[in-house]
């Protein structure tokens, strides 16, 4: 393999030509230079900023049957992109003909000084967003660390097939993962490594490849349920099942309609996302900072005041959300969200000036939740009710 990895072996320019998928798999076991490739294939990635890189086998069998029952149930809700391509998004070969392998990478994202979450979510004058909002979009930084991955790969072994997926195509990123031994998917679907947690992005790259598979990771989540118990809108229905439509990520970032009145008072101060799930899972005592400047919290939107951030113009918004995930709202459902979360905070002038202020906002969708907001301050105010929604929960790990 040495003389692979210095040049020689495949060459540089020449075509890896492998038989039929079905066949390239029992190559597998015995090729010595397609072992030594995999270790230096997980040793580039941590170079370029990955802490984990693992290779998956691409049969998703189980994951299909169990994303064609959640759709069936219309879990889903409103993104209807899930439901498209067929069993393209649990075939990869059928996606991108040829693969026979999955290089699945983890970047964690934790910003290291961010404001401790549970202080934000339980002060209602502030906004709470996910963690992985508060940096620069992960997309493109991703993209191009995967990129470079599949560039030295082929600096190596000569032209091949490859696709570099982040969030960019119908994925089952997490199946891949686990199968790539990154970690197990959990009571509340996210992705989680005993050493790391599960504050972390996840990409793949698509190859043609028939590098050996790495051991799927095997599930500890035991007996514990303290993210079922957590969830301000009991979004997790069942262990291993979230019901996207009760889910306040869903309502926050992927409705673009209005948000059910059912659900208004549990969201609370989560005005883009929700880490309840995340912060409750015992797990995450050993998740790591990150260690990427690009997600380090900008703006100071780890603890942000809800009536500043409601007084912003739509050219504050665009300006102030360059180059994050949170532009991807738009600014009709960034009011639209806030106003919820003001409806919900502590009464005071302020905040009574501040939605008045909106009422006659252009946007019928902000009108509806302003309106909402002050009715619900406004009854708070006259009558203080005990039932305004208790503060955030810190769960006992």
């Amino acid at each position: 393999m040495k003389k692979l990895l210095d040049g020689g072996g495949w060459g540089h320019n020449t075509p890896v030509i492998f038989p039929h998928p079905a066949a390239a798999v029992t190559l597998v076991v015995t090729d010595p230079q397609l072992a030594e490739l995999a270790v230096a294939i997980k040793r580039w990635g941590r170079e370029l900023g990955f802490q984990r890189v693992g290779i998956a086998a691409i049969d998703l069998g189980e994951h299909e049957a169990r994303l064609s029952e959640w759709l069936a149930a219309g879990f889903h809700g409103d993104m209807a992109y899930m439901a498209r391509h067929g069993v393209r998004r649990s075939r990869p070969a059928e996606l991108v003909p040829g693969t026979v392998r999955a290089i699945s990478a983890r970047m964690d994202y934790l910003p290291p000084e961010a404001a401790e979450p549970w202080r934000v979510l339980n002060d209602r004058a502030l906004g709470y967003l996910s963690r992985y909002a508060l940096g620069r979009d992960y997309h493109k930084l991703l993209r191009r660390r995967l990129q470079r991955l599949a560039e030295r790969i082929a600096a190596t072994v000569g032209p091949f097939g490859y696709r570099v997926f982040t969030d960019s195509a119908p994925a089952l990123e997490k199946a891949l993962a686990e199968k790539a031994g990154l970690g197990w998917i959990g009571k509340h679907s996210n992705l989680l490594d005993r050493r790391a947690g599960s504050w972390f992005f996840l990409g793949e790259i698509y190859v043609d490849l028939p590098l050996p598979a790495d051991e799927a990771a095997t599930a500890h989540c035991g007996r514990c349920t303290a993210c079922l118990k957590v969830c301000p809108t009991r979004a997790i229905v069942a262990p291993y099942r979230v019901d996207a439509r009760r889910c306040i990520s869903y309502h926050t970032i992927e409705l673009a309609g209005s948000i059910p009145l059912e659900f208004r008072r549990a969201i609370g101060n989560r005005i883009y996302g929700c880490d309840d799930c995340q912060l409750a899972c015992p797990w995450n005592r050993f998740a790591r900072p990150t260690v990427e400047v690009d997600f380090r919290a900008r703006h100071g939107l780890d603890a942000p005041g809800l009536s500043g951030l409601f007084a912003w113009d739509e050219r504050e918004f665009l300006r102030r959300t360059e180059g994050s995930a949170i532009r991807r709202i738009g600014h009709q459902r960034w009011l639209r969200n806030i106003a919820v979360a003001l409806g919900n905070a502590p009464p005071s002038p302020a905040i009574l000036a501040a939605l008045q202020a909106r009422l006659r906002h252009p946007s019928e969708l902000v009108r509806e939740h302003v309106a909402w907001a002050l009715g619900v301050q406004q009854q708070t105010t006259a009558v203080r009710p005990t039932n305004a929604g208790p503060p955030s929960p810190r769960p006992k790990t």
